[in-house]
């Protein structure tokens, strides 16, 4: 090999050399550039995780949005009129004529607080006993439906006479349990399907001009009230035939001259009956969940018995419907006082009382009244008339109970608790120097519980140790 032979090999793999060196520092690079991207990876998969997460949530979310009402009544309504518009009526006239009647229709259905559920064209649909759910919901919906028609009716003898009348509106009913979809955040809306939703629609389908039918279900809920005639049988797949009645109106004792057309106050206080359940529900609820656990005599138990006490003595003593109504809503709420002080109860409990049923159309008089009846509970028991003396009573009917000694024992394991009592042998003593000044007032107690009583004090003395 030559010297220059020798010299250009060396060149060369000098230069190989720092290629080589160049290709290191380049697979170096891009290691780095790899572990970066691979970090930069991992972010977006934790990333895309969470995504996922959250988009799994909302599906849930959404599907937790789907609600099941067991009793809740539909109404479909049919307003018919452009098959007899008159000659030189332009369509926008008459799309404003119908305008003011649906937004009449909303403005009756948010007074009997229906929810409406939407309306398509001349079809308006909505529903009682959604959102919340509600006992007295067919009644409700059968009262916006007279409204309705009434409405229509007025409006057209207003503006045509009563000969020229354009607009016509068929009324189908039908309670059952329906299943519906809440959408909207800001502005919530439903959707509701079902048997019951489709039979409401062929319910009015069959229906007449100017009347109200409703399904057999709503009839026996309704009945009571309103004037009634069988109008025939709808032939429902699976289920043989479905008999639907017409409504007429309201029955003449329970509307304004016996109209037919406008509920009087024997309505309100037949309605406000059914509507006590409600209530009732609510409070019970409201008492599981917040009484004190201490409270073992002054629990849901005590507050049910004494409702059902003043009922039985109340019809028994000859009250009436009204006064049933005032003394079994004292009652509800003669202990709710309990979730906010042991002290003064009986007072906070009429400040609930205030608070709460204003919105179920008691009037002042009676919130008032029913007030009087609940402070008349706070011993030592001193009626006035004859409604206090009921719930004072029926709050102490135990004490001539033959159930006595647990349940006075549960009064006292609650006053122990809070460091209101002593012995066992001390409250014995206190008892019978309460229930020996204690007198029934009326004569319904008096006859049921009274002898009862007397054995009371004769068992306590018995256990009392000096």
């Amino acid at each position: 090999m030559t010297l220059t032979d020798s010299d250009e090999l060396v060149r060369r793999i000098a230069k190989l050399a720092k290629q080589n060196q160049e290709l290191e520092e380049q697979i170096k690079k891009l290691q780095k550039e790899n572990e970066k991207l691979l970090g930069e990876l991992g972010k977006y998969k934790s990333h895309a995780e969470k995504f996922a997460a959250a988009d799994l949530k909302e599906g849930a979310e959404k599907r937790e949005q789907s609600l099941k009402f067991n009793m809740a009544t539909v109404l479909f309504a049919d307003i018919h009129g452009f098959s007899k518009l008159v000659e030189g009526m332009d369509s926008a006239s008459v799309m404003d004529e119908l305008d003011e009647i649906l937004y009449e229709f909303d403005r009756i259905a948010e007074k009997y607080k229906i929810e409406k559920i939407k309306t398509i064209g001349d079809t308006y649909m909505c529903a009682g006993g959604i959102p919340v759910k509600n006992i007295t919901n067919p009644v409700d919906v059968v009262m916006a439906a007279m409204s309705m028609r009434n409405h229509l009716l007025d409006y057209e003898t207003a503006k045509r006479g009563h000969e020229n009348r354009i607009w016509d509106l068929k009324i189908g009913i039908h309670t059952g349990p329906v299943t519906a979809t809440i959408s909207g955040k800001k502005k919530i809306s439903y959707d509701i399907k079902g048997d019951t939703v489709n039979t409401a629609s062929r319910i009015e389908a069959v229906s007449e001009k100017g009347s109200i039918l409703i399904s057999v279900m709503t009839y026996e809920l309704v009945k009571e009230f309103f004037d009634c005639e069988y109008f025939g049988k709808l032939p429902v797949k699976y289920k043989g035939d479905l008999q639907m009645y017409e409504v007429k109106g309201l029955k003449k004792e329970f509307s304004v001259d016996g109209d037919g057309r406008t509920p009087n106050e024997a309505f309100r206080i037949k309605f406000g009956l059914i509507q006590f359940t409600d209530i009732q529900e609510i409070i019970l609820d409201k008492l599981e969940k917040e009484l004190p656990s201490y409270l073992f005599y002054h629990n849901v138990k005590h507050t049910v018995d004494v409702v059902t006490e003043v009922e039985l003595i109340g019809w028994a003593e000859g009250c009436s419907d009204e006064e049933i109504l005032l003394l079994k809503t004292a009652a509800l709420f003669h202990d709710a006082g309990h979730t906010v002080a042991y002290d003064n109860h009986e007072y906070h409990g009429t400040v609930l009382a205030r608070e709460m049923l204003p919105a179920y159309n008691y009037s002042p008089e009676q919130i008032d009244r029913i007030c009087e009846i609940i402070m008349a509970t706070k011993l030592p028991p001193k009626p006035k008339n004859l409604l206090e003396a009921i719930i004072c009573d029926s709050d102490l009917d135990y004490l001539g109970r033959s159930d006595f000694i647990p349940v006075s024992n549960t009064l006292y394991e609650e006053l122990k608790a809070q460091n209101k009592i002593g012995t066992l042998n001390d409250w014995n003593k206190l008892q019978v120097k309460f229930i020996s000044g204690h007198q029934y007032f009326t004569k319904t107690a008096q006859s049921l519980r009274e002898v009862n009583k007397q054995q009371q004090i004769e068992r306590i003395q018995s256990l009392i140790t000096e």
